[in-house]
């Protein structure tokens, strides 16, 4: 069935004011119709990033597309531990996976790419501490430095020590975290008696 090129024209300005990225249902929650949507597809307007994820064509390669893919998809999550780090250059680790946390009762997300490694958070150790940045017209909710470090103590025993270390000086010295907000997330997390030691250590030494 024809296609108008007004309605064309309309669905990649929704495109453009969402910027430039849209998932399945949120076009077709904006009036996009399926088949203007694969009409978009098929003549090269768009371009499918994931599974039920499209961006514009013509736009710049996303800078950082595993977490802008991430942000599309799994709106609600938040980028923890190694991949906060990276967000945040606290560490030399290139993460293999993109770290997320849902909510304890939250499902896995099912995403084809990029991998994941999910973690369960609760209560106020999943809603405190959280930025929001905008990454490739997506909005991003990523742990803050100082939330990082203690969810990064919380998981020594699956990220490795080494890495929970290394986030703690990285943040005293580069980042100028203080000793009060980390120990504020610590508490959180409840590691504020196992951190205490490694705070003391680094700050005198």
């Amino acid at each position: 069935m024809y296609t108008s090129k007004e309605k064309l024209r309309n669905a990649l300005d929704l495109f453009k004011n969402q910027g430039g990225i849209f998932r399945t249902s949120e076009a077709l929650s904006a009036g996009i119709h399926p088949r203007t949507l694969y009409k978009l597809r098929d003549e090269g307007y768009i371009t499918k990033v994931d599974r039920g994820l499209y961006k514009l064509t013509d736009d710049p390669p996303l800078s950082n597309p595993d977490i802008a893919i991430i942000a599309a998809r799994v709106p609600n999550a938040k980028i923890c531990l190694i991949s906060a780090l990276d967000f945040h250059e606290m560490t030399k680790e290139i993460p293999h996976k993109v770290h997320i946390a849902i909510a304890r009762t939250q499902r896995d997300p099912k995403i084809d790419y990029p991998p994941i490694e999910v973690y369960r958070f609760t209560d106020e150790s999943f809603t405190e501490g959280v930025e929001k940045h905008k990454i490739d017209g997506q909005t991003i909710q990523v742990y803050s430095p100082a939330k990082t470090i203690a969810d990064c103590f919380k998981f020594r025993n699956k990220i490795g020590k080494e890495i929970a270390l290394e986030a703690l000086q990285s943040g005293l010295e580069q980042k100028n975290i203080g000793v009060k907000e980390i120990l504020k997330y610590a508490k959180i997390c409840r590691v504020e008696n196992i951190m205490k030691p490694y705070l003391e250590a680094t700050i005198n030494g």
